[in-house]
This record gives C-alpha cells, structure tokens and sequence, in this order.
C-alpha cells in the first residue's frame, strides 16, 4: 500500500507538530506526520520532574491528541528515504508502506550514542547514572536526585549536538537548593563538567551564575568532557585542560551524547559528521542541496544551540519560505535565536537569549531577564507548559 501527500514531516516532537499546525492553519492540505511514539512530552518540564518538582505524567499526551485536526499521522518509524523517487518507506526494517512528498521536512530529534562514553551505558544499566535528558531515565534521576543524602555527585553538560543540553543545570541548582533546604548539602560533593569556557561560554549568563555555584559549593571542570565511566570502580574520567578522574561517584547525572537517527545519512542527507545531522542552510532551514527537503531542531545544521524557544522561529521561518518557494514570494531568514531557561534555585529563574553567535539577544525591552526573578520561575514552571499545549502546538505562537 502506498499514498500520496503534499508534505511529509518525519519527526512528532515540538517542531513536527508546531509545523504541521501552522501549515494547516497557512491552508496547506494533504500532510502526514511520521512517528512511531504514542505519547508526547513537553520536554522542558523533565528537568522540574527529575528533581521531584513536578510530576511529569501532567505534562503527557497521546499523540492523537496532539496532532493537529485534518494531518495524517502515520505511527512508525521513517526506515528509508529516496530523494530521487522523493519516497519514504515506513518501518524500522524499511517493510512497510511506502509514501511519497513533494516536500519533506526532517525534524526527528537525536537518538543516544551509547558507545561513544564507554562504559555510560552499563553505568546507566546498573541505576547509578541517569539523566532527565533521556526521558525513559528521568523517574530514575527523580528517585536517585531526592533519595541522596551524601557522596559525591557528577552533573555533566552534553557537548553539541544536544538537545537543550544547558539546561543540565537547572537540574543540578533544584537538585542542589533541594539538598541544602533538607540541609544534606554539606555532605555532597557537586562536580559539573562543561565543554565550554567559563560555564555555558555565554556573557552575561556565565558570570550571572558564578555566585550559586560558590553557594553552593560546586566544582567546576571547565572545557572537560566525560571520556569513560568505569562500573565497578565508580569513576568518571574527564578529558579537558588537566584529565582527572572523579572517585567513589553515587550519582552520574551525564548524559549520552546524540547524533541523528541514521536514516538521515543514508538518505544522503546529512552533513557528513559524526552526528550525522540534516544539512540545512542555517538561515533559509532548506536543505544545502535539495530544494524540496527542508530541516530544523536538534537534528539540523542550524548552527545555534538547540532548545524549544529556538523551535518558534524555526517553524515560522521553514512555514514561510515552503510557501515562498511555491508562490515565488519573498522568504525570511532565521538569525539563530535560542533561549536556555535555568532555574538556579525552587523559585528564581534566569532566561539566556542570544543569537548564533553568542551575541544576547532579547526578546523583552526595558528587563534583563538574565537576572534571576520568581516571575520567569513563575512563567517557565506553571504558565509555559499551558502556552505550549494550547497555543504553540496550534500552530498559534
């Protein structure tokens, strides 16, 4: 059996959805929604859930729910792609039907790669690594984060790609404000490792957060990545400036690193690095060599860090320029804007704007929402989460 749609999105996370929203409400017909999972997550709220903040089965939908009215959805996994007979065979052994697109947009997210830390994954196997940041792990991280009471803790920053991987430390500053309210904090021995300079590499944020990570006692390993956990010892191995090795650890709160499903590189379609991602012009989300394939989110080139408050422009830039490329009208140009949201203690949250180069970038005149206030708590943990279910995944943000 196979079918015919104007336009096919492989991908049924915040992106595929958001898009498929504003398309229909731009008027297009005929799209599927490839995706294999039942149940859709607002991911940001991982985090509050890993540090017993919220409970995150408030925060899932089935995704029929979701998935906006008159769009196919289409529940398996994207097995193959031919850009030349510009087809999509379904299925995880390339067995099921085949559909063909006259647009293809490719936003699947990023998958693990276990094998690039060794010796994470039987870490994470044994239950004393986990991380929010692989959503099947998270009530694992809860359960480990809130029943700590003292040892030696190790929070890890995932290099790029990553998705929204500087939020790790709104993890890492609950985790903390929770130990220190249970007055526990004493007795842990926090350790975060970031490849970046500083601490996210990013002005006035980096220097925003200096005065939590002396509060709360954090050593910091800067410009290190995690290189090998070892089971039986219980080290974490840091490559970086000067390798150490972090001893008797409790905790790994480290995260895998990623790289795009491999569909993406069989097809051709990637970039040809490591994480094999969708090569895009980072400003026009078309793909370098194919005009009718488009890419965005975590598994595109799009040159900025990776987080949902970069998906909004993103969807807006990839509806109107598949629009423009039919009409022949003008397109828009994506700058990079993306936006990571830490929560340095249970009720005082910092918002960091900034554009692809570094450069800040906000979206608000007149505050500096790079001072933490319990308002943008306020906002990121209850009023956010409503926005996304009732307006973003309308296609009305």
């Amino acid at each position: 059996m196979s079918a015919a749609f104007d336009t096919v999105i492989i991908g049924g996370g915040n992106a595929g959805i958001s898009l498929a929203a504003r398309l229909r409400r731009d008027g297009r017909q005929n799209i599927a929604l490839v995706d294999p999972s039942p149940v859709h997550r607002y991911r940001p709220m991982l985090n509050y859930a890993a540090t017993g903040l919220a409970p995150m089965r408030r925060y899932e939908r089935a995704m029929t729910d979701v998935v906006p009215a008159g769009v196919h959805l289409l529940p398996h996994l994207a097995g193959r792609v031919d850009t030349d007979a510009h087809t999509v065979t379904l299925g995880p052994r390339e067995e099921g039907p085949t559909i063909t697109y006259e647009d293809l947009v490719v936003c699947p997210g990023l998958t693990p790669r276990w094998d690039a830390i060794p010796g994470l994954d039987k870490a994470y196997v044994a239950g004393w690594a986990a991380s929010a940041h692989v959503p099947e792990y998270a009530g694992r991280a809860c359960a480990a984060l809130v029943r700590l009471r003292e040892g030696t803790v190790v929070f890890s920053v995932p290099p790029e790609p990553a998705s929204c991987g500087g939020t790790v430390l709104k993890a890492m500053f609950l985790a903390c404000d929770r130990w220190r309210r249970e007055k526990v904090l004493d007795r842990i021995d926090v350790h975060l490792v970031t490849p970046f300079r500083g601490l996210l590499g990013l002005e006035p944020c980096d220097s925003r957060v200096q005065p939590y990570l002396r509060e709360y006692g954090i050593t910091v390993h800067e410009g290190s990545e995690v290189a090998a956990v070892d089971h039986h010892a219980r080290t974490v191995t840091l490559d970086g400036p000067v390798p150490t090795t972090i001893e008797d650890v409790d905790l790994a709160y480290v995260t895998p690193l990623s790289r795009a499903p491999k569909f993406i590189a069989d097809a051709g379609l990637s970039d040809g690095g490591v994480a094999g991602l969708v090569e895009v012009d980072p400003r026009t989300l078309r793909h370098a060599r194919l005009d009718s394939v488009w890419g965005l989110g975590d598994a595109a080139t799009v040159d900025t860090r990776p987080s949902g408050g970069a998906l909004r422009p993103q969807v807006a830039v990839v509806a109107d320029n598949l629009r423009a490329a039919r009409d022949g009208g003008p397109g828009t140009r994506y700058d990079g804007y993306t936006i990571i949201p830490i929560a340095v203690s249970r009720d005082r949250l910092m918002l960091v704007e900034h554009d692809r180069d570094g450069r800040p970038a906000p979206s608000v005149r007149g505050i500096d929402l790079t001072v933490p206030r319990r308002s943008t708590y306020a906002f990121d943990r209850y009023l956010q989460p409503v926005v996304y279910f009732r307006k973003l995944l309308r296609g009305r943000v």
